[in-house]
């Protein structure tokens, strides 16, 4: 049975047609990969509970564009190259990802504290 917070969330999701199988499914986000969060909430593990939640929401979300993005969390940073880097813990770390909105899969690219991440050039992670 759908609660209606189900009901709301399977609404937004885009309904698409299998080209080999011809069966209809939903398009959620694929996230590669889970193992790169892991490590790094074992080293810092004030920031599991933060990833766990990040990688939770973007998950169960339909993002077809930078705009979908910034309308679900308003302290994302849309930078060049399908980047996309986030905030976690309230600013205490980033993660960066590319994302290919097309096929729907979120390529976890960096993820740090904000000291390490004003060493990286973000566009080319």
């Amino acid at each position: 049975m759908f609660t209606r917070n189900k009901f709301r969330q399977l609404k937004r999701l885009k309904f698409e047609l299998d080209p080999i199988l011809g069966t209809g499914y939903y398009r959620y986000m694929r996230i590669l990969s889970r193992s790169t969060l892991r490590n790094f909430w074992e080293t810092h593990p004030d920031a599991e509970e933060a990833l766990k939640t990040w990688y939770s929401e973007a998950s169960h979300a339909n993002w077809q564009n930078p705009l979908d993005i910034k309308t679900s969390r308003r302290n994302v940073s849309i930078i060049a190259n399908n980047r996309v880097v986030f905030n976690i813990k309230g600013n205490t770390y980033r993660l960066i990802v590319a994302i290919r909105y097309d096929i729907g899969i979120i390529f976890i690219r960096f993820v740090g504290t904000h000291s390490e991440y004003d060493k990286v050039n973000a566009e080319t992670v």
